[in-house]
């Protein structure tokens, strides 16, 4: 649901990675974004109607995303593609990092644009500016992004979760994402990506923006 820049890309790598896919806009000239070759159905009216989802597929569909401009819109469509027609996989973008919050609480997955981009510009701008890429949908547990001293650098990532009492769960080096091994060491440029309990967070940061203890 919707057809705005998020949508439209969104139908377009859907299809072309081999789905059928059902795009709906209540503005018909919101599909002029869609890539001249796509061959979905473009379905015109308002996204949380019921008989619109059906016009749509609603009823044999694998997954429904609701990236409309309006959170309400987007918070409705959702609710209705999950508890009405049983849709297991859903999504819904919304502006308000509040409400993102409630709704993961209700069991549906959110993508909090705003609070995504102010967190990668603090992560950008502060060095204990940490960056979550993900929370549970009980708000207890995050995996974030977190600045590390560059004294840990040549320190095994299990030197890491042994004084953090968290888990790595990943780490990027050079543009490539890695799991890591008990052998694994930090390096100097290692984004590490860090699974803990979310009120733990702001300690961790400021404890693992300091030099590590020595041995």
């Amino acid at each position: 649901m919707g057809c705005g820049r998020v949508g439209s890309t969104l139908a377009t790598s859907l299809e072309r990675r081999g789905h059928e896919v059902a795009i709906i806009d209540r503005d018909p000239l919101a599909f002029r974004r869609l890539a001249k070759d796509f061959q979905g159905h473009q379905i015109r009216g308002v996204g949380f109607d019921r008989d619109v989802l059906r016009r749509a597929g609603i009823e044999e569909a694998f997954a429904f995303a609701a990236v409309s401009s309006g959170d309400n819109s987007n918070i409705i469509a959702a609710r209705v593609a999950r508890e009405t027609f049983g849709v297991k996989r859903v999504v819904a973008r919304i502006y308000d990092p509040g409400r993102a919050e409630i709704f993961e609480r209700l069991g549906i997955p959110t993508v909090a644009t705003v609070r995504w981009a102010a967190d990668q510009t603090l992560h950008h701008l502060l060095p204990q500016g940490s960056t979550p890429d993900y929370f549970d949908p009980s708000g207890k547990l995050v995996l974030a992004q977190i600045h590390l001293d560059n004294g840990w650098v040549g320190r095994r990532l299990t030197d890491i979760e042994d004084f953090s009492q968290s888990r790595v769960a990943f780490i990027t080096r050079l543009g490539e994402a890695r799991l890591p091994d008990r052998q694994m060491v930090y390096q100097e440029g290692d984004e590490v990506h860090l699974l803990t309990e979310r009120m733990r967070l702001p300690e961790l940061e400021q404890r693992l923006d300091a030099a590590p203890p020595q041995d």
